[in-house]
Order: structure tokens, then C-alpha cells, then sequence
């Protein structure tokens, strides 16, 4: 059965029920001592007792061994994680953006401490994708990762595309189902999966990247002439993050809407799903989809991660032992759709050629390729244009 897991829980909302609900349909041998809550006024089916506002007083208890965070603030959940792997508790969290921030910090504390953090459920959901990375791909030369990270903005993106409904009705039935963040901008405008694949990255490659300096462009521009554009083509939108390996010393990392055809398995992929995409040198391609948003796929994924610390497993990290020199490069060139509403903004922008324009009086567009490092040096005069990127996916010029 493994060792006996004494649990202190920090947060009760969508995840923390919905790995409540999961638990106690299992006989395993685990324990929820205490969960520490924001608003104890608030009702809930648990006892009273079972709940606490005061961190500490999980943090300090010598019978709870493991601590399970899943509150959406990440500087306290990163207080609250680094508070307890100092006191030796193993941690499970789905903290995103404190794990992609603190990353190479967190594994520090690991090594100190000899403690044990897991993040399964930070990072696509349900999919088990950093559990692969770390053993199934442990020894693999990965050209690339990428696919659709983030189930909010997807199902934004398959209502809108296949039930024409407008952006704000598919954007606010998100918010009810509990998919998109509070902030939607967090989903839409790319910054949950830049921060899912820079984990991501951390165990294909090695690479600890400060997401600030990943590019991260969203779909809160989308209009109905990009629609109609990608119809035309027979071609989809979506938000992929992606991380692929450029040479021997660089990889590309970044996230963009991207023209995706029928040929490729991010094409039938709709609503809160994830797609991730794997393309390796020996195992060739392989794609991983499931759910990627809601409580009991995102509590299943911690759930699972429960149950390994059970066997005191923890992630080595080997990629990043071996130490192989990666560093991050934005002057990857790429194609990309570019819509467009004012003629000085096109005159701002460094394209590399330029393949295709259109010009009307309500609709501008030119297909053309440019750099990474070019969109984030001009991504705020772009989306203060109300411009629109998408990826085309069919050329590419590292430098």
C-alpha cells in the first residue's frame, strides 16, 4: 500500500472538491488531516472541523508529511510550498505560474532538503505528460513539443469556430463551467500555457527559462475576418505553445494562434480538450489528448501524483543534470498571418518577405515571416492595434 500520507490541503475550490470527490472513492492509504481555506462563511459539505485560515497551523503540524496546494495566488502558494520542503513535507501543487517561475529555485530546495515536489496537474490536466517526459522520453532526442495547453481558450476557440457563437457568449459560458480563469486574460491572451510549457520545456530539454522572456501572443484580437480567412484555407485556429530544439545549443519556445489543417491531430481536438504532440527522433511522433480543464481531470492528475509520493517518487530532473548548455533563442523566423486595422502599424513591423496582402477598407492582411524577438519587441503596439497573429506553420527560418 505504501507509506501512510498524512495531507494538508491548501484550497478548496474546483480542484481541491474535485480531488476530494476522487479520493474518497479510493481505499488507499492517505489521510486529509486539515484544510486551510480563505473564507471559513463559506458552506461546505465537510465538517467544520476538517478546516483551518491559518497556515501554519498545517505547516507547523509534525503528523502532516504531505502538503497538496492548489490556490490560484502564486506568490503565497510559492511561500507556502518552499515553507514546507524546508520542514521536509513532500509537496504536490498545480501552481502553473509559481512552478514555471520558481522552477530552478524549487529544485534547488528538493536537492537540500531531500524533499519531493510533484506537478502533474500543473500542466495539461489530466494528461500525464511530465511524468513522460521524465521517464519515458528520459534518453530521447525531442525535436519538438507543443499542441493545445490550455482547455479555456479551446473551448472559446470551438464554439466560436464551429457554432458561430460570438467571442463573449463562448468566452463567459467558460467562466460558468469554471474553465477560464477569473482574469480571462490569463487564458486568452496566452500566459497559461506559456507558463505550462515552460515546465514543459524544463524536463524535455534541461532548460530553466524565465517566462518572461517567452513570447506569448493570445486570441483576444480574434475577429470574424480571421475566421472567415481560415475557412477559406479549410484550416482551424488554435493556441499552441510550442518547444522545439533549433540546433545543438538553442531552443525555440513560444506561444501563438496557429492555422492548424485537417492533417494535423490538433485539428479535431474541440472544446476544454488538451492535445500535446511529442516529435522525437526515434519514437517518431505521438500525441497525448484529454481533458485539460475542469476539477476531476485536474484532480485526477494530482490525485495521481498523491499516489506516487506513496513510493517516494520524485522527479530527477536528468535532462537538466546533464548539464547539455541550452539557452533560450527568439530569432527563430516563423510565417504568420498578420491582420491588421491601421497601415503605420504595418510599417512598424520588420518582416523578413512578405508572400501575400490584402487590403480593403474593413479587412488587411499580409502572410509573411518574421522573427520571435520581432513580436515581442512590437507585441504591445500589436494587440493595442487590435492586430491579429497566427502562425501558418509552413515556413520557418531559425536565423
Amino acid at each position: 500500500m505504501g507509506k501512510k500520507l498524512n495531507i494538508g490541503l491548501f484550497g478548496f475550490g474546483v480542484v481541491g472538491q474535485g480531488l476530494y470527490d476522487i479520493s474518497v472513492s479510493k481505499n488507499l492509504n492517505f489521510e486529509f488531516k486539515k484544510i486551510a481555506i480563505k473564507d471559513p462563511s463559506k458552506k461546505r459539505t465537510l465538517p467544520e472541523s476538517l478546516f483551518t485560515t491559518d497556515k501554519e497551523e498545517i505547516l507547523n503540524d509534525p503528523e502532516i508529511n504531505t502538503i497538496i496546494e492548489l490556490i490560484n495566488d502564486a506568490e503565497a502558494a510559492y511561500e507556502i510550498v518552499t515553507e514546507a520542503l524546508k520542514k521536509g513535507k513532500n509537496v504536490v501543487s498545480a501552481n502553473k505560474k509559481m512552478i514555471a517561475i520558481h522552477l530552478k529555485e524549487l529544485v534547488a530546495f528538493q536537492e537540500e532538503y531531500g524533499t519531493s515536489l510533484l506537478y502533474e496537474g500543473s500542466v495539461c490536466g489530466s494528461i500525464p505528460i511530465i511524468r513522460n517526459l521524465e521517464e519515458y522520453y528520459d534518453n530521447e532526442l525531442l525535436f519538438a513539443i507543443s499542441g493545445i495547453f490550455n482547455g479555456s481558450s479551446n473551448y472559446i476557440l470551438s464554439k466560436v469556430f464551429n457554432e458561430n457563437q460570438s467571442y463573449d457568449s463562448a468566452l463567459k459560458k467558460a467562466q460558468d463551467l469554471g474553465f477560464a480563469e477569473t482574469n480571462p486574460i490569463l487564458d486568452v491572451g496566452g500566459y497559461d500555457p506559456k507558463f505550462k510549457v515552460a515546465i514543459a520545456a524544463a524536463h524535455a530539454y534541461g532548460i530553466f527559462v524565465n517566462p518572461d522572456d517567452i513570447l506569448n501572443i493570445g486570441i483576444q484580437n480574434l475577429n470574424n475576418n480571421d475566421l472567415k480567412y481560415a475557412r477559406e484555407k479549410g484550416q482551424k485556429i488554435k493556441l499552441v505553445p510550442i518547444a522545439k530544439k533549433l540546433n545543438e545549443a538553442t531552443v525555440g519556445i513560444y506561444v501563438l494562434p496557429k492555422l492548424v489543417s485537417k492533417d494535423d491531430f490538433l485539428f479535431n481536438v474541440e472544446n476544454e480538450y488538451n492535445g500535446v504532440s511529442v516529435q522525437a527522433a526515434f519514437a517518431d511522433q505521438q500525441f497525448f489528448f484529454g481533458k485539460g480543464a475542469g476539477g476531476h481531470p485536474t484532480g485526477a492528475a494530482v490525485f495521481s501524483d498523491i499516489s506516487a509520493l506513496r513510493y517516494d517518487y520524485k522527479y530527477e530532473y536528468k535532462k537538466a543534470k546533464q548539464n547539455l548548455g541550452l539557452s533560450l533563442d527568439n530569432n527563430v523566423g516563423i510565417e504568420v498571418y498578420f491582420r491588421f486595422n491601421s497601415a503605420e502599424l504595418l510599417k512598424e513591423i520588420n518582416f523578413n518577405d512578405v508572400s501575400e496582402s490584402y487590403n480593403s477598407k474593413n479587412y488587411n492582411y499580409v502572410v509573411g515571416t518574421l522573427t520571435i524577438a520581432e513580436l515581442i519587441a512590437k507585441k504591445e503596439i500589436i494587440l493595442n492595434d487590435g492586430a491579429f497573429v497566427a502562425e501558418t506553420g509552413k515556413r520557418e527560418v531559425n536565423h
